[in-house]
């Protein structure tokens, strides 16, 4: 019994390493800025935008602000915020850039701010890797790239109702 439940454990172990995930966390440094783990969702095509996500530290003495972010893949990209409100996920531009306090960190995530690639020139696809230029007040720009994979493996929110306050749209069942 001892001999077969070491043999198990040991092939449980073995296929455990297998079935890791294959996206390898990519973090970027320059100065007091820290890029951990850029990535974005793959789009079905057709679909004019697309996310970035990412965690910004900022090591230094004083507050830095993202004020932008570009990419030859879409015409813009703008900081968003969601928040979800009498049961409807909402969607608003960030005005004046988003604040990251010195010694802090924020995180760009699903549900909560983000980047919005506007108007792709064509879909984002799984394993690809899109350049992304970050601007900001108080550092300098940084060039990193986000890692196209799937949230849990979906590509898209299910069954939710986003509202892009103030842009006049209103997507259900996206």
């Amino acid at each position: 019994m001892n001999r077969l439940t070491a043999l198990t454990t040991g092939l449980l172990i073995a296929c455990s390493a297998l079935i890791t995930t294959p996206v390898l966390a990519q973090d970027y440094s320059q100065g007091d800025v820290k890029i951990d783990h850029p990535w974005s969702r793959p789009t079905p095509p057709g679909t004019p935008m697309g996310v970035g996500y990412m965690s910004i530290s900022n090591t230094g003495g004083s507050e830095i602000v993202l004020t932008g972010a570009r990419t030859p893949r879409a015409e813009r990209v703008s900081i968003h915020r969601s928040s979800m409100q009498d049961g409807v996920m909402r969607m608003a531009p960030v005005k004046g850039g988003l604040a990251i306090p010195a010694g802090a960190t924020v995180e760009l995530k699903p549900h909560s701010y983000h980047l919005m690639l506007e108007n792709l020139n064509s879909p984002l696809r799984e394993d690809e890797t899109i350049p992304l230029t970050l601007s900001f007040e108080g550092a300098a720009d940084m060039e990193v790239e986000l890692n196209v994979a799937p949230l849990d493996g979906q590509t898209m929110m299910n069954n939710q109702k986003m509202d892009h306050s103030g842009q006049g749209m209103d997507h259900s069942g996206d």
